[in-house]
Formats: C-alpha cells, sequence, structure tokens
C-alpha cells in the first residue's frame, strides 16, 4: 500500500520520496554507491519526524487519530488476539458491521473483545458506515456484554469512531437509548472491563463502549464530547476555526490524563501508529496484558466499587481561595 502523509507532513514525504529514488536507482545500478547520501537524507527524515511529532497540536493528533492506513479494531483483533469468533446482530433488528464482537483467547484467557470498525476503502467504508454505528450496533455490544457477563469473560473494548450515526432511521430506532442502556448497563455490569481509544473517540458513540474499569489511550488518539470541527460550527459557525477548537476541547491523550479523565497512555512509534504496525501492536499488547492482569485479580465487589468511585469522580471541581 503506498504511504499516505497528512497536509503537516510534506517535508517528511518530500525526504522519504528522495530516499525511494535512490534505493531505486540502486537497484537499477548495484555499482553505485549511495551510502552516504542514503545515510544523510534518513537521519534528516528522523530528524523531522522528532521534530513534527514531538510538537504536535491538538489538531494535529486530530489528524493523526483519523489517518486512513491507521490499524482498526480487526488488525488488533487479528495480531494481538487468536481463536477469534464474531458474534452477530442484536437480536431485535440486524446486524451493525460499524461495531464488531466476539469471544476471542488472549494470552491463554479467554476474553470477549468488542470495537468500533471503520472501513478501509470506499466500499468498506461505505458498508461499516465510516464507523458510526445505528442502535443495532450498541445492541449487538449490550448483548455481548450480559454474555460476557454470563459467562465471566474479562471484556476488552477498542475505540473508534466519530461519533454514534445522527441519520433519521437511527434516531426513530432509539439511539440515544440504546447509547444510554450501555453507559448504565457497563456500570455495574459484574465483570472486568478494559477499555482502548485506538483512534478517535467521539461523544455518546464512543462513550457506549468507554464505560470501563481501566481507559487507555493510544498517544496519537483523541476523546471529545464532540469532534473540533463540530464544535467549531457550534461556536464559531466556522470550519477554519476548528484547530482553535481542538486546543480548546483538551482532546489529547496527555491532556485527558492531566484530568484524571484517562488512566493510562500507549506509546506509538515515531511518527503515529501507522508507520510501524508491529511496534504498534507489540505496545497494545504489552499494555492491555499488564492491565487486564491486574483488574481480574480484584475481587468483584472492589472492582464495581473502585468502578463506581472512578465515574463519580467525573467532573470535580476544585475551588480556589478567594
Amino acid at each position: 500500500m503506498k504511504k499516505s502523509y497528512l497536509e503537516f507532513e510534506k517535508s517528511i514525504e518530500s525526504l522519504e520520496t528522495k530516499i525511494a529514488s535512490l534505493k531505486t536507482a540502486h537497484s537499477d545500478h548495484p555499482t553505485l554507491d549511495i551510502t552516504t547520501e542514503l545515510k544523510q537524507l534518513e537521519e534528516k527524515a528522523d530528524k523531522s519526524l522528532h521534530e513534527i511529532y514531538d510538537n504536535l497540536t491538538a489538531w494535529q493528533v486530530s489528524l493523526v487519530a483519523r489517518h486512513p492506513q491507521r490499524p482498526y479494531t480487526l488488525d488488533y483483533i487479528e495480531h494481538i488476539f487468536t481463536d477469534f469468533e464474531e458474534l452477530h446482530g442484536d437480536r431485535a433488528f440486524s446486524d451493525d458491521p460499524a461495531i464488531v464482537g466476539g469471544i476471542a483467547s488472549f494470552e491463554g484467557r479467554s476474553v470477549m473483545v468488542i470495537g468500533h470498525q471503520k472501513g478501509r476503502d470506499v466500499k468498506d467504508r461505505q458498508y461499516r458506515n465510516f464507523g458510526m454505528p445505528r442502535p443495532e450496533g450498541y445492541r449487538k455490544a449490550l448483548r455481548l456484554y450480559k454474555l460476557a457477563e454470563k459467562f465471566q469473560l474479562p471484556i476488552i473494548t477498542l475505540i473508534d469512531t466519530p461519533g454514534a450515526y445522527p441519520g433519521i432511521g437511527a434516531e426513530e430506532r432509539g439511539q440515544s437509548e440504546a447509547i444510554a442502556r450501555n453507559l448504565y448497563v457497563m456500570s455495574e455490569l459484574k465483570t472486568p472491563i478494559l477499555g482502548v481509544v485506538i483512534g478517535e473517540g467521539g461523544s455518546g458513540g464512543a462513550l457506549a463502549l468507554g464505560v470501563v474499569d481501566h481507559l487507555m489511550m493510544l498517544q496519537h488518539s483523541i476523546y471529545s464530547v464532540i469532534s473540533p470541527e463540530g464544535c467549531a460550527s457550534i461556536l464559531w459557525k466556522k470550519q477554519e476555526k476548528s484547530s482553535e477548537a481542538a486546543e480548546k476541547l483538551g482532546i489529547t491523550a496527555q491532556r485527558l490524563k492531566e484530568l484524571n479523565l484517562t488512566d493510562s497512555i500507549i506509546p506509538e512509534p515515531l511518527g503515529g501508529a501507522q508507520r510501524d504496525i508491529p511496534q504498534t501492536m507489540s505496545n497494545v499488547k504489552t499494555a492491555i496484558k499488564r492491565e487486564l492482569d491486574k483488574i481480574v485479580k480484584q475481587p468483584l465487589d472492589i472492582l464495581l466499587e473502585s468502578r463506581y468511585l472512578k465515574l463519580m469522580s467525573y467532573g470535580q471541581v476544585a475551588k480556589s481561595g478567594s
């Protein structure tokens, strides 16, 4: 697959294009000595990557979180889990391919894994509705939550959606109720729940998979009540204000960790998860194993009490002295 570059990565694209051309020339003419020039270009490209990715704005982070070549839920399932058996349908209306889920094995332990799934190409994006679930998607997730609880399977959710689908049909079938029901059920589910924001976590559409005992975020993922574009449209009526909205919303993993709205951050390879898929998978697998080992050891009553206190801590305001 041809490498895709974001707008702010143009300098990197130029350097890596030169590197590729140099390697091609060497393949055509093996006697050509390119060692010195190649080393200089690679060092320059690495330096440029560091300069950009060490100083990303919140808006740039949101673009990385949506990168079209970023790994999606099915990629993580393929690389991290084994014996995955996908379960379909909400037993009420239909199956929603924007959410995938099923029973799998993780490091020898049976788990229920559920996540949003975006499409990789045009046809698949339409099929997956660009990762925007309808009510039947959330009701499918709800069915799997209850199934996991029944068989005492830890739940792992992979969050990556711009938000719930706001279409007329979705609203007629009870979109808001479906999301609210998931929040309610997850808050008291009698089994451990671990969540990972792997891309963008948009509004209630993400939160319906996000009421967990431990929430992790990939380094360049985002989590927000609304997209920067949506916020800019409401507050300023201008899409050009999206970058300012991103800063105000505090959507990055680092900012949310400071606010105690996420529990831990999973590092990404330099340049984002899409630049080194094997390393990304290794980092995520290590983080899931570490945190899952912790929460499954907790007695159920302690786990539920901790989850309740965690939820009740959101939105607390510290008053400063007058």
